[in-house]
């Protein structure tokens, strides 16, 4: 809270007028004093000392000037106002010279603001000088002031009204320097109304404005002759919004929740008609509450460049999505939206959004609002977000679940191309949510478990609606590649006993549990029972993915797309040789092998999501600019470049727990030095790359592949989850 200081303006211009004339004297006499001193021989330390102190006292004159200068300018604009006591009369003026300053120019934009509302375009150029003040408290909480609730839903409702009135009587000039400026007053004013309702920051105009805001939100409100809700005014400042600051949690608890409420009780009757059978004989609309500028007719006259949409677009939008927008930029506010369920309701806000309310969002055909927002709700690994993301699994189960069949082959088959086609706007953040629960999967085909209310059976048409999407299915097999990586990780290392387990990252206990032979010591036969028993589990939710996504593509008749670039690239840079982030490297070869693989930060990622961990490690592959395989220029299809991936990932896994340090590598191309080491993998031609695969093969990782591939290729599990009959022929993929 910003302190304040009462004075009385004379007695303050007489106190500076007269430190100013106390530093000119003390200046002169320090020159004087120094030249007598100096002419006597005398030491001069004294007018030394004298001139720091008038150096002193003139820095404080200089202070007090510039108080002065902003005491008259806020009285001039009557920023302040003075109070009369028996000791004469006082302004109150910020303690601070930056707050002062923040005081005054947030009062002076909330005016042209007020003013630009009302239609005064010189206003309305004069807030530009603003924009960078946005993250000055004192400006922030001066402007909002000013500018009140109701001045704040005046402003975006004033511009869009004069933009309409613009392009229809003005010329093309008009209507551009309107939209320009008027776009930069909202991004402005709503980069000050996160930081002005988020309790956490010290611009916070407290829980009355918020609940004000909701109030004015609801009221209706005229600009010439267009009249208006509040909020589809405000919903223009959501829709201006760039991010940089989030709106808080408090936001989307107080007016966000508002909003959805607000659209849900208007339209509840009018949405209900659609769905008898007069509405579905004529296929009427579920048409949202469009935001001012869409109910005008604006397009994207009065949203950012970089929210325009695509070139030759209407630029619809509806003051639910603007909000969608605003909440995505904030993990915190995107939970405050969708995992909450109202008063009264018997669903969730993200049941009746995906439900009730999809209709509305297909009306306007602009999904990346409400898809950052499932992004940035459910791809975290916080409790709430895992919970959303297995709500959104089960739903979007749900509602596709009838779209699929068995077709007269035994494959599958859409049979419903109207249901599905319903939903695949969503199937890209279905599938980034699964990505950053990709354990689920495993837990799911492995131990039957369920993802919150989502069975095995569920998760599998989830996964034939997100892997229909290109980057989904990208972003689930770098996410399933991270957690094969980091299952084989767990693996003990060849030779951890009670004396090294310590310095190797174990304890005793899993000395214990890892000496299948009980004779004291991890030897090559334990570590190759662990790592079997991770591979094969890994191989079942490899399967998984690349068979359903195989199916899907069947269904769509696209099977003649045999091979996904994404997995040929991550073959071609040998994905599968980083070791996981934070890894407990043991073997020597290992370490000279990764060479400058490992670093930039990359140990760093350990805890992050699976599909943050891939995006990296891809970077991190990519970096070097060529491909170590050159195989996958001739894979044909992505059973085979899994496998290939998987003979990387266990050949680096064998690497790293040692099972080759006493392997014979005499006349391989890949090794270098005496006694023989393995070269970097950044320093090996693809030549030499696919010599160590075939000599890691040879020294073990073969029977391991072998495993490997003999559970990637069963398709039973498919077959029973999606109720088809997959000839055993395409089993085989080869």
């Amino acid at each position: 809270m910003t302190e304040f200081t009462g004075v009385r303006q004379p007695a303050f211009d007489a106190m500076a007028g007269k430190h100013a004339e106390a530093a000119r004297r003390l200046e002169e006499l320090a020159r004087a004093l120094h030249g007598e001193l100096r002419s006597a021989g005398l030491d001069t330390s004294p007018a030394v000392r004298l001139r720091e102190l008038a150096g002193r006292v003139t820095t404080q004159a200089e202070d007090l000037r510039r108080r002065q200068k902003l005491v008259h300018e806020l009285q001039r604009q009557q920023v302040t106002f003075g109070r009369s006591t028996p000791a004469g009369s006082f302004l109150e003026v910020p303690d601070g010279l930056d707050a002062a300053q923040g005081l005054l120019d947030g009062t002076l934009a909330g005016r042209a603001a007020g003013k630009a509302a009302d239609g005064d375009a010189k206003a309305l150029a004069e807030l530009e000088k603003y924009t960078s003040r946005t993250g000055d408290a004192e400006f922030v909480k001066a402007f909002l002031g000013t500018l009140g609730a109701q001045g704040v839903t005046r402003l975006p409702g004033s511009l869009a009204a004069h933009l309409r009135e613009a392009r229809s009587h003005g010329g093309s000039g008009r209507v551009a320097l309107l939209s320009a400026a008027g776009g930069r007053a909202l991004r402005l004013l709503s980069t000050a109304l996160a930081n002005g309702t988020d309790p956490r920051s010290p611009a916070y105009r407290g829980d009355a404005f918020l609940k004000d805001l909701a109030h004015q939100g609801r009221a209706q409100h005229r600009a010439g002759d267009t009249t208006y809700s509040g909020y589809q005014a405000q919903a223009l400042i959501w829709r201006a919004h760039d991010g940089k600051t989030p709106y808080s949690e408090e936001f989307m608890k107080v007016v966000g929740r508002d909003v959805i409420a607000y659209e849900q009780e208007q339209r509840k009757d009018a949405w209900a008609a659609t769905k008898e059978p007069l509405g579905r004989v004529f296929k009427a609309d579920q048409i949202p509450i469009m935001d001012l500028a869409g109910s005008l007719r604006l397009g994207t006259l009065l949203r950012p460049g970089t929210h325009a949409g695509a070139p030759g677009t209407q630029g619809r939008s509806s003051l639910v999505d603007d909000l969608f927008h605003a909440a995505r930029s904030s993990r915190e506010a995107s939970h405050a939206l969708l995992a909450h369920t109202p008063a009264g309701w018997k669903e969730s806000v993200l049941d009746y959004l995906l439900t009730t309310r999809w209709g509305a969002s297909r009306y306007l055909d602009d999904y990346a609002p409400f898809n950052d927002l499932l992004v940035t709700a459910t791809a975290g690994q916080d409790a709430t977000s895992k919970r959303l993301a297995a709500e959104l699994t089960k739903i979007l189960a749900d509602e596709v679940r009838g779209a699929f069949g068995r077709s007269a082959d035994g494959n599958l088959e859409i049979k419903n191309r109207d249901r599905f086609d319903r939903y695949t706007p969503l199937s890209y953040p279905l599938a980034r949510a699964i990505s950053a629960n990709i354990d689920e999967l495993s837990r799911l085909l492995l131990n039957h478990a369920t993802f919150g209310k989502a069975a095995a059976e569920d998760m599998s048409y989830a996964l034939a609606l997100a892997t229909s999407h290109d980057a989904g299915f990208e972003s689930l097999m770098r996410a399933q590649t991270e957690h094969m990586r980091a299952a084989l990780d767990t693996v003990p290392p060849v030779g951890l006993d009670a004396s090294n387990a310590a310095r190797l990252g174990f304890t005793k206990a899993d000395v214990k549990q890892y000496d299948f032979d009980e004779d004291g010591r991890v030897g090559k036969d334990d570590v190759l029972r662990f790592l079997t028993n991770r591979t094969v589990e890994e191989a079942r939710p490899f399967g998984h993915l690349v068979e359903i996504r195989r199916q899907v593509l069947i269904a769509q008749g696209l099977d003649d797309k045999k091979t996904d670039e994404a997995l040929k690239t991550m073959v071609g840079n040998a994905l599968g040789l980083l070791p996981v982030p934070g890894a407990k490297q043991v073997s020597e070869l290992a370490a000279g092998a990764f060479g400058e693989l490992v670093g930039k930060g990359y140990d760093k990622l350990a805890g992050a999501a699976y599909d943050e961990i891939a995006k990296q490690t891809a970077e991190r592959m990519s970096e070097r600019g060529r491909s170590l395989d050159e195989t996958h220029r001739t894979l044909t299809n992505n059973r085979l470049s899994v496998e290939r991936l998987a003979e990387q990932m266990l050949a680096t896994a064998l690497l790293n727990k040692g099972l080759f340090d006493s392997t014979n590598m005499e006349g391989r191309t890949f090794a270098t030095a005496s006694p023989p080491t393995i070269k970097s993998f950044t320093q090996m031609s693809p030549q030499e790359y696919s010599d160590f695969l075939e000599w890691a093969r040879k020294a073990g990782s073969g029977d391991l592949f072998d495993r490997f591939s003999g559970t990637f290729r069963r398709t039973s599990e498919v077959n029973d989850n999606l109720g088809l009959q997959i000839p055993p022929s395409a089993g085989g993929g080869k």
